[in-house]
């Protein structure tokens, strides 16, 4: 089993608090992703469960046993960095079996765990060559291969893409994805890119400030985040948010106009009227129509083909606000139009960013 379990965990270098008290369960098997901004913690943590930083306080438990004293070897797993951390003077073959000759590894056992995942990774033709030979995404195939060689039970990765360009990293996300299904070990994997989270997590861990934000499969924070940090950083497009203040409550739903706006239809919500709030739309949920609760002028068009991204300038809105459209419906710049939010379409937050109401799948 490899479960990974971080109780109250807390880091500080100095004075600074980087960690504030990380409860997370990752279950044995799992794809757990780690995102958030620069600074939110997120390697820190990564290194933390690896064992290259110390915890200030809390313990760190790796497949049921407590590690917080045990070396990064001990504690049974391989991280594959940022920065492909190649030998440059050895051939692949040599990179991926190196940490097995330390351990004195038999050479048939050496030879064939080299080859076993360099089919996996199909870099089979590769293993005479040296480093300065291989593209950026074959490189960061022999960082995975020397970790997969070792059997560990979590792999650890830190931005493993970060220094790909952009076509190279989404063919890396399908190539990681599928290394996760075949391999069913536990993986932990840091980004600051949310597209790049969503797109792999099982289970997806927002941090801000060194704290958890909201730990939950994808699209579960996506159609319901708990607070406005994650609406805001979960989604591309970004979601759009208006201050507003809450007009009516039943038990079937409430309504909340917008500042300089109209009136915004919300489910059932835990507030009273005369509350002020923020509402956020997410791209997707506006549509055009004659009595729009938000009306602007369009400044910006990005046309995709499927679908139109408006950029609009609108009253009561904390950003200009961006309208996902079909891709033939045309809008022109210059042009003010009227948006409506979809029924379900509107999350509430409180004056501290909590969630009033979360919008159902």
């Amino acid at each position: 089993m490899a479960e990974v379990e971080l109780k109250a965990v807390r880091k500080q270098f100095g004075d600074t608090p980087v960690l504030d008290r990380i409860d997370l369960d990752i279950r044995d098997g799992e794809f757990a992703v780690f995102v958030g901004p620069s600074g939110c913690g997120k390697s820190t943590l990564l290194r933390v469960i690896a064992g290259l930083e110390e915890v200030s306080a809390g313990e760190v438990r790796i497949g049921g046993r407590a590690v917080n004293e045990a070396s990064p070897l001990e504690r049974g797993v391989a991280m594959v960095f940022q920065s492909y951390a190649l030998y440059p003077q050895m051939s692949v073959y040599e990179n991926m079996a190196f940490a097995l000759k330390l351990a004195k590894r038999p050479k048939a056992e050496i030879d064939a765990a080299v080859r076993a995942a360099a089919e996996k990774l199909s870099i089979t033709h590769l293993l005479d060559r040296k480093p300065k030979a291989l593209s950026g995404g074959q490189r960061q195939r022999v960082a995975i291969g020397r970790a997969i060689v070792r059997k560990p039970q979590v792999f650890l990765f830190d931005e493993p893409l970060s220094n790909l360009d952009a076509e190279l990293r989404v063919r890396m996300r399908y190539e990681f994805s599928r290394l996760h299904e075949d391999l069913g070990s536990t993986m932990i994997y840091v980004t600051h890119d949310q597209v790049e989270a969503m797109t792999l997590a099982d289970k997806l861990v927002v941090l801000s400030g060194g704290k958890i934000m909201q730990v939950g499969p994808p699209l579960e924070l996506y159609n319901r985040p708990a607070n406005r940090f994650v609406a805001g950083f979960i989604g591309s497009p970004r979601m759009n948010f208006f201050a507003g203040v809450v007009e009516a409550v039943a038990d079937t739903g409430a309504s909340v106009r917008l500042d300089g706006a109209g009136l915004v239809d919300v489910g059932p919500l835990g507030a009273a009227p005369g509350q002020r709030v923020s509402v956020g739309v997410r791209p997707e949920h506006f549509s055009i129509g004659n009595e729009g609760a938000v009306k602007g002028v369009v400044r910006f068009v990005e046309r995709l083909g499927a679908a139109n991204f408006a950029y609009l300038s609108a009253e009561g809105a904390e950003d200009e606000v961006i309208a996902q459209l079909p891709g033939d419906q045309d809008v022109r710049v210059g042009e003010t139009v009227a948006l409506g939010v979809a029924a379900g379409g509107a999350h509430v937050f409180d004056e501290a960013g909590e969630a009033l109401a979360r919008r159902a799948n």
